[in-house]
């Protein structure tokens, strides 16, 4: 799987995501440099410094899910259970990481912009060649409309019987004129339509597929180094501090284990569309008398073509509470995350509760202790909380058993399953698939699966299981038979 692939119309998401890695650099040089200064004091400044930086809220958490941010919280993790152990290293660390990595993300940032800015020219190039097209395509149209013009008019001057020889001649000189302008005018639109969709071609094929492919080897080079420097934020220390390896260890492994590919992997898997690129645009024949279309091509298209240039940024789906907005596997995440919350909350208001029912009984068999009516609004108040947060809970729990309509993957499930139909190929299930919503299966990894339907672009596929069951599972998580 590759950027230029699986995101060729996600500028915007390949844009923030690379500025974020670049962020996270610049974030661990200056963590590195701030603690260089706290090394110099004592475990309570040190302890802050790893506090400080800890991430916190959804879309951090969002982040630590690749390897190359979430080894940077284990980081913080060791760093905070040997604080106060700490002696002097702040010169190491300021030149063997802070130096190199402030000079090694400088040479990124100019490579990111020379890509982005590639892909922008890139952009503004096809949208001249269109707008080139358009005008070759009026041209056609007028001219081809001057010369039916000219020739209805000759035809009526050879058939008026006042009209002399010469007036006939010089009126079928002119529509000859005429007629020989709007073939070339013919000709040039054919020749402009052409050269477009060429481009077109070119430019969602290769030209962007191979710059975002520039960029997805630039943020994997940014990851490795990134983990090189955390190996260096121990191997430092155990130079000058053996007695404390075993934590150090901990903080080596937290930068060992990072995977470029597999980040890119879940990067890819968070934001791939699952959208075809715009088909070529029709030749408009205006010889057979076909009016002018209204102008609609790859940069005005239909509305089944969702989505056409990557870059972008109107038109964007509204967040809506029930994540309808998403991909079907995407939106399931969400709202198993929103259960997640809510079941928290619930059990930990469902503790409250109890807790305020134990010490209501201790209350009325002491009451020298406490009035146990003083509990009552308290109470109260917590019964009501259960009750609005199972109602809360019910209703997330029931969107997660019913599928996405706005991305139809379901539509005529039944009546596909009404006919006996042949499997048109194997499977391996790379990973295990809880199937809760409707129309889904679960599957364990390892199983084999026979594919009844291929993925229509939606990210999902028809399999069918050894034991007969049958249902729709994210295309991701199956590897395909040769």
């Amino acid at each position: 799987m590759d950027w230029g692939t699986d995101l060729w119309d996600q500028y915007d998401v390949i844009d923030k995501h690379t500025q974020s890695g670049l962020d996270l650099v610049d974030r661990y040089i200056k963590f590195v440099k701030e603690r260089t200064e706290i090394e110099q004091s004592y475990a309570k400044q040190l302890r802050s410094l790893t506090k400080k930086y800890a991430k916190r809220g959804s879309k951090e958490e969002q982040e630590c899910k690749f390897s190359n941010h979430a080894s940077f919280q284990e980081i913080l993790y060791e760093l905070n259970d040997y604080a106060g152990q700490r002696e002097l290293i702040a010169e190491n660390m300021m030149t063997g990481i802070c130096v190199e990595l402030t000079k090694y993300i400088q040479d990124l940032k100019l490579e990111r912009k020379t890509h982005l800015s590639d892909a922008k020219k890139a952009q503004q190039t096809l949208e001249g060649s269109f707008k080139s097209l358009e005008s070759t395509k009026k041209r056609f149209a007028k001219e081809w409309a001057e010369a039916d013009k000219a020739t209805q008019q000759a035809e009526k001057t050879e058939s008026d019987v006042n009209a002399t020889r010469l007036e006939v001649d010089k009126a079928k000189q002119h529509a000859h004129a005429r007629t020989h302008t709007a073939e070339e005018c013919r000709n040039d639109y054919a020749a402009q339509l052409q050269k477009y969709n060429k481009e077109q071609n070119f430019f969602y094929y290769s030209e962007i597929p191979q710059i975002f492919n520039k960029l997805q080897d630039m943020d994997e080079r940014r990851i490795r180094r990134l983990a090189e420097g955390y190996c260096q934020f121990s191997d430092i220390e155990k130079k000058v501090l053996p007695i404390i390896s075993k934590c150090l260890e901990g903080i080596s492994t937290a930068g060992v284990k990072i995977q470029e590919k597999q980040d890119s992997i879940l990067f890819i898997e968070q934001h791939k569309s699952g959208f075809e690129r715009p088909a070529d645009v029709d030749f408009e024949d205006y010889t057979q008398g076909i009016k002018p279309a209204t102008s609609d091509s790859s940069l005005n298209p239909p509305k089944v073509r969702v989505k056409l240039w990557p870059f972008s940024k109107k038109n964007k789906p509204t967040a809506a509470e029930d994540f309808s907005h998403l991909p079907p596997e995407q939106r399931k995440k969400r709202l198993q995350a929103k259960i997640d919350e809510i079941s928290k909350e619930l059990q930990k208001t469902q503790d409250q509760s109890d807790a305020l029912e134990k010490m209501k009984g201790v209350y009325e068999r002491n009451p020298q202790m406490g009035d146990p009516s003083s509990l009552e609004p308290q109470i109260t108040e917590t019964t009501q909380n259960i009750g609005r947060l199972r109602g809360e809970l019910a209703k997330y729990e029931v969107r997660t058993r019913t599928p996405n309509q706005s991305h139809n993957i379901y539509t005529e499930f039944e009546d596909e399953f009404d006919d006996v139909e042949s499997p048109i190929g194997q499977c391996t299930a790379l990973y295990t698939f809880e199937g809760n919503s409707e129309g889904t299966i679960s599957v364990t990894e390892g199983e084999m699966l026979s594919i009844m339907e291929e993925d229509k672009g939606d990210g999902w596929m028809r399999v069918l299981r050894a034991s007969g069951e049958e249902g729709y599972i994210p295309s991701s998580y199956v590897k395909t038979s040769p």
